[in-house]
């Protein structure tokens, strides 16, 4: 039980610090902090991935599941994003 609540503990820790950082950035570095964020999802993605590695209860897996299928909708989001915020700056080819 203690387990669960230091993650907990460092979960809200780690939301709360990223928030107010995010919310610092100024509005030109949102494509890279995208791509950072991309890598950091597929951090979170591993360690899903690796929990299931040892064996765990029921919630952790459903927690570890959970955490896994967010991250990668947040990686997939991301890419999607930095994508069209690229293609924004490619020169348009002339028309015949």
């Amino acid at each position: 039980m203690l387990d669960l609540f230091f993650m907990a503990a460092v979960f809200v820790f780690s939301f709360v610090v990223g928030y107010l950082l995010i919310s610092k950035v100024p509005t030109r570095l949102h494509t890279p902090l995208m791509s950072m964020t991309n890598a950091i999802s597929a951090i979170t993605i591993l360690g899903g991935i690796l929990l299931f590695a040892v064996e765990t209860t029921l919630f952790q897996k459903i927690l570890g599941v959970a955490a896994i299928a967010l991250a990668a909708f947040n990686t997939l989001g991301g890419f999607v994003i930095t994508d069209r915020m690229l293609r924004l700056f490619k020169r348009k080819e002339p028309s015949s």
